[in-house]
């Protein structure tokens, strides 16, 4: 997965920015980002703090592990049917 530019503080900085007025394109041209990532970050961390958006990730980081331990099991679990006989 490719690494943001931006830090999660930058990316409330942002957002806070365009809460207070200040016009979209604006601040895309000035931190040179395109507008469709702005409104990914707005819906995606909107009404979020840092510390929220840091939680989040960890749960995300957490869930990715879970998913490949689950994979990984239930190869294990197919192989073992399969050697067994037993479909």
């Amino acid at each position: 997965m490719k690494k943001s530019r931006f830090t999660d503080a930058q990316i409330m900085a942002i957002l806070r920015q365009a809460e207070d007025g200040i016009p979209v394109l604006n601040l895309c041209r000035e931190h040179q980002m395109s507008s469709a990532t702005f409104y990914k970050w707005r819906a995606k961390y909107g009404g979020m703090d840092a510390s929220m958006i840091s939680e989040m990730k960890g749960l995300e980081d957490e869930n990715r592990r879970l998913k490949k331990m689950f994979a990984e099991l239930s190869l294990q679990n197919e192989l073992l049917r399969e050697a067994l006989g037993k479909k």
